[in-house]
């Protein structure tokens, strides 16, 4: 948990990967650039004596991830988005069967989500069937810029995919993350806006789409689309790291957030490991809005709506009991592993990251 004004922050990641983009899982050209772009990502917003080595930014692991997220940041819980790509990858980038790998070892650290790609068909529709019964997922990630085969990419408001979106309200699998942000080479640009989230959203008011990256670069789109829908909920995963290096520009994303979807539809994300959470989430938090965006909007990024945005939001869409956790995590392996019993059983601050 993360300490501010004598308070206790619980924290839950609400979008992490545990991906192989080694050299020898690179079955396509694309495969090579997309690890690239997100390389250029990583440098770009990391403070330089953090920036990882490519060669263990290719593939770091689950023990490395598990330390990150835990043992040198303030994460209490994260949630695996998977991401196939599996015309790039041969074994996948990170999909749901390579991220059950910790989720099934630390369930109660762990949330895992599915995945399903529209052009799949009937194969797609039992693999999604299989996801549910195999680990009883809550939630889909969806990448619709994805190559596969000629195609580059499918909408969210195909009919097709409405079959799909069908077959997750009759599982329940209630919690909906389209990728719909910043493209990555090779992948097209348009193949990630923003709005096909609209005719989704209110065909499937019972379900919630979770809009990661909060359709960066097209912000106006999204919050225009989100004003209306009041299942649709913003990922701050990609607009989270502007407060490292971006400071008002990070005022600015999180101004228009705030006034168009209000505290309560608004999730954290480091999306590691592109970052990492070991110092993103100290900079979101110590972040400020300036003083004319808090003039100009008329909201404030105080200690209730970090303890909203930065774990209670995800908690509620996941069926989360905070202070279930809090007890469940004062004996469990993760805390014994680190020697974080004392910190749950106090709620004394984790020790913070040099």
């Amino acid at each position: 948990m993360y300490q501010q004004d004598g308070e206790s922050i619980f924290v839950i990641d609400a979008h992490v990967h545990l991906w192989d983009a080694s050299e020898e899982n690179i079955v396509h050209e694309g495969g090579e650039e997309f690890i690239q772009c997100f390389y250029d990502y990583h440098t770009t917003f990391t403070p330089e004596d953090l920036q990882w080595g490519m060669d263990e930014y290719r593939k770091y692991g689950a023990d490395r991830m598990v330390r990150d997220l835990f043992e040198d940041a303030a994460a209490d819980m994260a949630i695996f988005q998977p991401t196939y790509l599996s015309d790039f990858y041969e074994d996948g980038f990170n999909t749901t069967h390579q991220n059950a790998e910790l989720a099934t070892e630390y369930p109660e650290r762990f949330v895992l989500n599915g995945s399903f790609d529209p052009r799949d068909g009937e194969e797609g529709m039992e693999h999604l069937e299989e996801l549910h019964e195999t680990y009883d997922i809550q939630g889909v990630k969806l990448y619709t810029a994805e190559w596969r085969g000629e195609s580059k990419g499918w909408r969210l408001d195909d009919e097709e995919a409405f079959r799909f979106l069908e077959k997750c309200s009759e599982l329940g699998i209630e919690n909906i993350h389209p990728h719909k942000g910043p493209t990555i080479r090779p992948l097209n640009r348009d193949a990630f806006d923003v709005k096909d989230v609209d005719d989704a959203a209110s065909s499937f008011s019972e379900l919630n789409f979770i809009v990661e990256h909060v359709g960066l670069p097209r912000l106006d789109d999204f919050c225009w689309i989100a004003g209306q829908e009041p299942n649709v909920y913003g990922g701050l995963a990609v607009a989270a790291p502007f407060a490292q290096n971006r400071p008002g520009k990070f005022s600015e994303i999180m101004s228009e957030l705030l006034w168009w979807l209000g505290e309560d539809r608004l999730l954290f994300g480091s999306d590691y490991a592109l970052w990492n959470p070991d110092w993103l989430v100290e900079e979101v938090m110590e972040a400020e809005l300036t003083q004319e965006h808090r003039a100009e909007y008329g909201v404030e990024w105080d200690l209730e709506t970090k303890k909203k945005v930065m774990g209670e939001n995800a908690a509620k869409l996941y069926d989360i009991d905070v202070e279930e956790k809090k007890a469940q995590f004062r004996e469990d392996e993760i805390s014994r592993q680190f020697g974080l019993e004392d910190h749950y059983a106090s709620e004394e601050p984790a020790a913070a990251d040099d």
